[in-house]
C-alpha cells in the first residue's frame, strides 16, 4: 500500500519513497500547450505548491520522476529550460520595505541556484529583469517562472488598507517586470488564493490568462471523484463513499467537482474519521471582522448571485465579502445563469464548510455555548417548545455586550436571522433559508425526520425586530397570513409555525408563538 503525502509538495520524494502520486500530467500538457502566461487561484492547501514543483521538475527534464506518469511520451527530455522560482508565502511582512527585502534574498537565492550573478543587487525590478536576460544568455533557452502564492504579502493585510496599498505597489512594480521580459521567456505561471483586479495588481502584466475559471483546468488541482477512487482503492475499504462525498467534495470552477486533498488525507491519516481537517486550519478571524462592519445578512450565503464583474472586482479596501468567501473556499459555484449577463450562484461546497464556518460565526457572537448539542437536538425531535423559547433566550444572553457598543447592528433584523441561521446549522439540521413559497419568504425552514415517531418534521421560523419591549404576535401573524405552510402541506410532513420577535431595546426575544398547521 502506497503512502498518504501528507504536507508533501516535493515531488522526487513523493515518487521516490512510494508516496500516492495523483498524476496531473495530462492537464499540465494541455496547459503549457495552449498557454504562455497563466494565472491559477485556488483555496489554500489544494495542491498549488505541489503543481509548480511538478512543472519544475518537467521544465528541468528529471525524466525519472514522469517515467509512468501520461505526460513522458509527449514531452521534449532533451531540453532543459532554467527556472527561477519565488514562494510569498513563507514569510510575513509587516511593511512594504520588508517585502523588498524578502523578494531580493529569494533573487539571490535564484542566482545561487542558477550560478549566475546581477550587477545590481539592491533594486527589486533592476534585479529581476537583469536576472532573467542573464540566465536565458548562459544557458541558451528561454526562461521559465513560477510564482507561488503571489497574494499572501496583500492577503496578510487585507484589512490595513494603507500598508496593503504598499505591499500592492510594490508587487505590482515586481510582476510588471515579466512583461517586459516576453522575448526571453518560455512558460509563466502564478499561483494565489485571490484574484485581484486586473487594474491594480496586475495592470501592466495585463496578458496573463486566467485558468481558475476555466472548466478544462477544473481539476488541475484536488481529486476528482475517478481519481479518488482509482488512487486510494486501498484506503476505501468499509469507506461510506456517499458520507465522504458529502464531507469533503463539491468544490467547482464550472468543471468536474473535486475534493479538497488536504481532507482526504487526514481522513484516511485519522482512522477514518470525519472531521474538518481544513477548515480547522485557516485563517478566518478576518471574516468575523468583516461580517460585523458590513452587517450581512448569514442566511443569504446559500443563494448568493454574483456577476462575473463582481467576482473579478476584488482589490485592498474594497472587499465583497461573498468573493472572498469564494475565493477562500468557503462558498463553490453551484449555477450558472446566462442572459445579457452571466450570473453565477453559489453556495458551500460541502458539510465540512457549512457546518464549521457557521459554528465558527456562532463562537464569535457568544460568550460561551449555551447547552449542549444534544440537548437542543432533543428540543426539536421532541416538540419541546417551551425549553426551545428558553434556549434561544439563553442564546442572545451570551452575546458579548461589544458587538452591540459602538454600532447599531441591533436595530437589524438580518443580524438576529443571522444568529440563529448559524445556531441552527451547528447543530447539523438541514435548512432552506429565505425559504421561498407563493405568499413570499419564510426566514428559516428546518427539516429533519425526527428519531421518536420516525416521521418528517418542519419548523417555519418567522423574526420580527420591534422598536419596543412589548410583543404584538405579527410574527406568527405573518406565516398564517401569508400561508407559508402551504408548500410543506402533503400530509407526510409534521409542520409547526415559530414566530419570534426580537426588541431592539432589550436586544432578547419578546415574544415566542407557536402553533402546529394542519396537513
Amino acid at each position: 500500500m502506497k503512502r498518504l503525502p501528507i504536507s508533501i509538495s516535493n515531488l522526487p520524494e513523493i515518487i521516490n519513497d512510494n508516496y500516492i502520486y495523483v498524476d496531473k500530467t495530462a492537464y499540465i500538457k494541455a496547459l503549457i500547450d495552449g498557454n504562455k502566461y497563466c494565472f491559477l487561484s485556488r483555496p489554500r492547501r489544494f495542491g498549488k505548491t505541489l503543481l509548480l514543483d511538478t512543472l519544475y521538475h518537467l521544465f528541468s527534464s528529471n525524466e525519472k520522476l514522469f517515467q509512468h506518469l501520461y505526460i513522458h511520451p509527449f514531452w521534449d527530455w532533451s531540453i532543459q529550460y532554467p527556472i527561477l522560482r519565488f514562494d510569498l508565502s513563507k514569510r510575513t511582512h509587516k511593511t512594504a520595505k520588508g517585502l523588498n527585502k524578502y523578494l531580493l534574498t529569494q533573487l539571490e537565492e535564484n542566482q545561487q541556484r542558477l550560478k549566475v550573478k546581477c550587477k545590481r543587487n539592491d533594486d527589486v525590478s533592476f534585479c529581476f529583469s537583469e536576472l532573467i536576460r542573464i540566465v536565458k544568455a548562459k544557458y541558451q533557452q528561454r526562461v521559465v517562472i513560477l510564482i507561488d502564492e503571489y497574494d499572501a504579502p496583500i492577503l496578510d493585510h487585507i484589512t490595513h488598507i494603507e500598508t496593503g496599498k504598499e505591499i500592492r505597489a510594490n508587487l505590482q512594480s515586481f510582476y510588471s517586470v515579466i512583461k517586459g521580459e516576453d522575448a526571453n521567456l518560455k512558460f509563466v505561471l502564478l499561483t494565489g488564493v485571490s484574484k485581484f483586479a486586473k487594474v491594480s495588481i496586475f495592470s501592466k502584466l495585463n496578458n496573463l490568462v486566467d485558468i481558475g475559471m476555466n472548466a478544462k483546468f477544473s481539476a488541475l488541482c484536488g481529486y476528482t471523484q475517478t481519481e479518488l477512487e482509482f488512487y486510494f482503492s486501498d484506503y476505501l475499504q468499509d469507506v461510506d463513499k456517499q458520507e465522504l462525498k458529502s464531507w469533503y467534495n463539491g468544490y467547482h470552477w464550472f468543471g468536474e467537482s473535486v475534493y479538497n486533498p488536504f481532507d482526504i488525507l487526514l481522513f484516511f491519516n485519522n482512522e477514518k474519521e470525519f472531521l474538518p481537517y481544513w477548515f480547522e486550519t485557516g485563517k478566518t478571524h478576518f471574516l468575523v471582522k468583516l461580517l460585523q462592519k458590513n452587517h450581512y445578512h448569514l442566511p443569504d450565503l446559500e443563494n448568493t448571485r454574483l456577476s462575473f464583474t463582481d467576482l473579478n472586482d476584488f482589490d485592498v479596501g474594497r472587499i465583497r465579502f461573498e468573493t472572498l468567501l469564494f475565493q477562500a473556499g468557503y462558498l463553490t459555484i453551484s449555477k450558472t445563469k446566462v442572459g445579457r449577463q452571466m450570473k453565477y450562484q453559489f453556495s458551500y461546497p460541502n458539510f465540512e464548510v457549512r457546518q464549521s464556518l457557521n459554528h465558527y460565526f456562532l463562537q464569535h457572537y457568544l460568550t460561551q455555548q449555551p447547552q449542549s448539542l444534544e440537548l437542543i437536538h432533543n428540543v426539536f425531535f421532541k416538540q419541546d417548545f417551551q425549553s426551545l423559547e428558553k434556549g434561544i433566550r439563553v442564546l442572545f444572553d451570551n452575546i458579548p455586550y461589544n458587538n452591540y457598543s459602538k454600532n447599531n447592528i441591533s436595530r437589524y433584523e438580518g443580524y438576529y436571522a443571522s444568529v440563529m441561521y448559524a445556531y441552527l446549522y451547528s447543530l447539523d439540521f438541514d435548512l432552506v433559508p429565505e425559504d421561498t413559497s407563493n405568499k413570499g419568504r419564510i426566514d428559516i425552514s428546518v427539516l429533519f425526520t425526527s428519531p421518536y415517531n420516525n416521521k418528517k418534521q418542519v419548523y417555519l421560523f418567522e423574526f420580527k425586530v420591534l422598536d419596543s419591549d412589548k410583543a404584538d404576535g405579527s410574527a406568527l401573524k405573518q406565516i398564517k397570513s401569508r400561508n407559508y405552510a402551504a408548500k410543506y402541506q402533503d400530509n407526510k410532513n409534521q409542520i409547526f409555525l415559530i414566530g419570534i420577535e426580537f426588541s431592539r431595546i432589550s436586544r432578547n426575544i419578546i415574544g415566542f408563538d407557536w402553533e402546529q398547521a394542519t396537513n
